[in-house]
């Protein structure tokens, strides 16, 4: 598992532009952001190189953030590639609370999915043949 920034912004002009300030002014580097958002609030999603020390940044400044864990699986950047790791999931059981994808070189893209399931869902997954990606991994890719 990796460990996922998780951002709540009042939606409004430069929250968003201010949170990410804290982040750099702490020097932690932000490899992606995802957003889901509302009419009056944002919940910001985030992979950074140091997630606990960015929370407290955050946290000083007067946000809410948390260290949520998530499970990021490299799978074949092709058509179906997904809709495969999706349907291993249903096969288990396994509730996908919510999920974001991003492509990490041509060959390959990260599914970062926020899942019900317990600590062995790597294992689960690795013996069905799929290929999680450490925390160590996320911020090498290129």
């Amino acid at each position: 598992m990796i460990s996922q920034l998780t951002v709540f912004l009042q939606n409004e002009k430069g929250r968003l532009a201010a949170a990410c300030r804290t982040i750099a002014d702490a020097g932690i580097n932000m490899h992606s952001l995802f957003i889901a958002d509302t009419q009056d609030f944002g919940v910001v999603r985030m992979l950074v190189d140091q997630p606990k020390k960015a929370a407290e940044a955050l946290r000083a400044a007067g946000y809410r953030a948390t260290i949520t864990p998530v499970t990021a699986v490299r799978i074949p950047n092709q058509p179906g590639g997904l809709a495969k790791l999706l349907e291993y999931m249903d096969s288990q059981n396994v509730n996908v609370e919510y999920g974001y994808c991003f492509l990490a070189g041509e060959e390959f893209a990260i599914d970062v999915l926020k899942t019900d399931e317990d600590i062995e869902l790597e294992s689960k997954l690795a013996e069905a043949g799929f290929q999680t990606v450490a925390p160590e991994e996320i911020y090498k890719l290129d």
